[in-house]
């Protein structure tokens, strides 16, 4: 998980930047998700442990944040399904 907060205003420029990010491997999955007060948060979906050498989104410009990323990895123990029986992410 990476979560970054943008300067005053820079919400939309920290989400673009966030978007054009390549990683230099692919992952199962990748969602970017938008919060109050302009954060930006990435969730990537890898297969191995937490602990893998897995690529990471970069720092963005200082100009566009307010202080460093925060990081964390975790590691899936459920998965919940809808009320259809289809998980409600896909």
């Amino acid at each position: 998980m990476w979560e970054a907060r943008a300067r005053e205003g820079r919400g939309p420029d920290l989400l673009a930047w966030t978007r054009a990010q390549p990683l230099a491997a692919t992952p199962l999955r990748r969602e970017t998700f938008t919060a109050p007060q302009d954060r930006v948060l990435v969730l990537t979906w890898w297969e191995g442990e937490p602990d893998a050498d897995h690529p990471e989104l970069a720092e963005p410009p200082e100009e566009l944040v307010t202080r460093a990323v925060h990081r964390w990895r975790f590691a899936s123990v459920d998965v919940s399904q809808g009320r259809d029986g289809v998980h409600p992410m896909g």
